[in-house]
């Protein structure tokens, strides 16, 4: 079944809607969950992401229109061009038929499949004798010493959903006095495998979920009485952290606090198994303050991101067969991999490439007696950091080391606030946020002594995270460089994060808050100006997310001047394409594979001179007035024609590529009889291979 929608409903004049724009996203993840060419085992993970992604949606999205409607409805006229009452149904009702398909995609299709290949996940009835003795087993010796019950009435304490945990909600009957009694019963996915492995025969693999074995013991936790009805639920709150002043006092302790109040959020959203009977569903609306627009329903099981957990007993035969990373011949001609960037600038791909280059390039920094300085941004660490620990070693190296760390990267403010203090103890200066900033950046710098005595220069400059962990699922790149003048504005702008310094003015970075906006402009404008020349003008812009009007009605003005603007845009994409008199020469394609896509890469053709930037910033609002990002020129020709003939790799992808429409649809890509099958990320790996053996 095709989600389809009309103009009318989804188009505010210009522009498509963010929120709906990415719910069209995780809808083409579902798709992904369809497709008969993905194995079995990754069409039950993209069940998972599709699931994982929604919850986050919840959390910050619907719950950041949540706080719009409790304003003042002047205000929220003057703070928005859209009214998020009539949003919020919308939403609501594009995700409610979302998760009907998604029901019927795991029922109809992923767990009929894995049946065919004796993997089953049984429900109480079709246990054995065996199997049910084995789940008391469990149920008695593992499971009812993390189980809390809580019967409405009878506690001193006030009832408390904790956020994202699994719960059922009951209504009791009491064997004595007959009277009806409401009750919720915490479900300790958060400390117990989601998924318990029963005894089976063999060439058979039998699981269930860890739900429905407290569901058949009731009678332990609940003795005095008769389970009516045992429905689950789960409440998303508000996961924003919210700090009103970051400018006074000390920001450290704030975040500290807000962290732990994350738990006390204001509902998003409760989420309730689609038979709930109106009796309980009032009580419990009434019990946790809940209103109709908190009321989601879902499914007999929530939480299904934890499909991440079910073990895959086949193995292989169901996954994606495995791509060997890929050596950088270059580099591996130099016994240092600085030599290997003194020789020529250096560019990585990730996942197709190792990511042990980044690695090797910290830890000879951390290692060589010439190095005098490093300096790094974080905004998502790995939570066992082989970076963290090269830093750590290259401090005790008595090497000075100073590490901005970014604490508002949003679910890894523990995780972030974790590796600062265990770096701060090793020595390292840490730097932490800027009030009323996000630094995103991703790039390092290191400080080397030469032969000559005098100091030289050499960068990292990435559009994913310096994170080893999410290297090997996102695709991204990296550029190893000596450029004297990056590496100086990259020097300049460290100086402003750790001294508030003003740099000088960047000629070859993009940096925001700074040039990024003026700079993109005047991009565009040189192609226009080529354009009305009755020269070619051609834009490929690659992107996460595009929602910044000023950028996108440059785009518009281009567009209409007869500019070619070619768009691969993952997410969040405001632009509508295809529209005579607006769009009609810009094409959006999304496109969702086994990686994630999330570099960022704009290529100007420029009359035959093309330039390209990369880096860690899209295009909305907020990374481009809000935070610190930095776009990075690729100067070196060669990785230039590199990046450009992977741009083109994309763009003819047929198999994970969907074109956006004018009207927010997925559509596929029309393939003629006996047209050869293009997939972006297997052929980008394969191009990157053959580069690799020519070397």
């Amino acid at each position: 079944m095709e989600e389809q929608t009309t103009q009318s409903t989804e188009v505010t004049n210009r522009y498509f809607d963010r929120d709906l724009s990415w719910l069209t996203f995780n809808y083409r993840v579902l798709k992904e969950a369809q497709s008969n060419d993905v194995p079995l085992y990754e069409r039950l993970k993209f069940l998972a992401i599709y699931s994982a992604n929604q919850d986050e949606f919840f959390r910050v999205r619907v719950a950041n229109l949540r706080n719009y409607i409790k304003l003042d409805k002047k205000k929220i006229n003057k703070a928005l061009d859209y009214d998020p009452i009539e949003l919020l149904k919308k939403i609501h009702e594009r995700i409610h038929n979302q998760l009907i398909e998604y029901g019927d995609t795991l029922r109809s299709k992923v767990l009929v499949e894995l049946e065919k290949n004796g993997v089953f996940i049984l429900s109480p009835e079709q246990l054995n004798e065996d199997q049910k003795s084995a789940s008391l087993y469990f149920f008695k010796t593992k499971v009812l010493s993390f189980l809390q019950p809580y019967v409405f009435g009878f506690s001193s304490r006030e009832p408390f959903l904790n956020n994202r945990e699994l719960y059922f909600a009951l209504r009791l009957q009491n064997k004595y006095s007959g009277t009806i009694e409401f009750a919720y019963l915490n479900i300790p996915s958060n400390v117990l495998p989601r998924f318990f492995q029963l005894p089976s025969p063999n060439v058979q693999f039998h699981y269930m979920f860890l739900d429905d074995i407290i569901r058949m013991n009731l009678d332990f936790v609940f003795p005095d009485y008769e389970v009516l009805e045992c429905q689950s639920i789960k409440m998303n709150k508000d996961a924003d952290l919210n700090i009103e002043d970051e400018f006074s006092g000390d920001l450290v302790e704030k975040i500290e606090r807000q962290i732990e109040k994350r738990n006390l959020g204001v509902p998003s959203r409760f989420l309730y198994d689609f038979t709930t009977s109106d009796i309980l569903l009032k009580f419990l609306a009434d019990s946790f303050d809940l209103i109709d627009e908190d009321l989601v329903s879902g499914g007999h099981y929530h939480s299904l991101f934890d499909f991440f957990q079910l073990p895959n007993p086949i193995g292989k035969a169901i996954e994606y067969e495995p791509l060997t990373p890929l050596r950088n011949i270059k580099i591996d001609q130099h016994r240092s991999i600085f030599s290997a960037i003194d020789e020529s600038d250096q560019m990585l791909h990730f996942p197709y490439h190792t990511y042990n280059y980044v690695l090797q390039f910290f830890n000879q920094a951390a290692i060589d007696p010439h190095v005098r300085e490093i300096k790094v941004t974080f905004y998502r660490m790995a939570q066992d950091s082989l970076i963290g620990n090269a830093l750590m070693s290259a401090a005790k190296n008595e090497k000075k080391v100073t590490v901005f760390m970014e604490l508002k990267a949003r679910f890894d403010e523990e995780n972030n606030l974790r590796w600062a203090e265990r770096m701060q103890k090793a020595g390292i200066k840490i730097i932490y946020s800027i009030p009323g900033l996000k630094v995103h950046a991703k790039v390092a710098l290191v400080k080397k002594k030469t032969e000559s005595g005098l100091i030289k220069n050499y960068c990292f400059f990435g559009t994913g995270n310096l994170n080893e962990k999410t290297a090997s699922l996102y695709a991204d790149h990296g550029l190893l460089t000596c450029d004297e003048e990056m590496c100086d504005e990259l020097d300049d702008l460290f100086k402003f994060l750790y001294k508030r310094k003003e740099p000088a003015k960047f000629k070859s970075l993009l940096v925001s808050q700074f040039n990024i906006i003026d700079a993109f402009t005047a991009l565009i404008d040189r192609e226009i100006a080529h354009a009305k020349a009755g020269r070619e003008g051609h834009i490929i812009i690659k992107l996460n997310n595009l929602e910044e009007k000023g950028m996108i009605d440059k785009l518009y003005e281009a567009s209409r001047a007869g500019v070619r603007i070619e768009m691969i845009i993952r997410s969040i994409c405001c632009l509508v394409p295809g529209v005579p008199g607006m769009s009609e020469n810009i094409t959006v394609r999304r496109i969702v594979g086994r990686f994630l896509e999330h570099s960022r890469i704009i290529w100007f053709h420029n009359d035959g001179e093309d330039e390209l930037y990369m880096g860690s910033a899209d295009w909305m609002k907020r990374n481009l007035m809000g935070r610190i990002e930095v776009k990075f020129p690729v100067k070196d020709k060669e990785l230039r024609n590199q990046v450009r003939e992977l741009l083109r790799v994309q763009l003819k992808d047929n198999t994970k590529a969907v074109m956006l429409d004018e009207n927010i649809n997925n559509i596929p890509i029309e393939k003629k009889k006996g047209q050869r099958l293009y997939n972006a990320q297997l052929d980008t790996y394969h191009t990157i291979k053959r580069w690799e053996e020519l070397e």
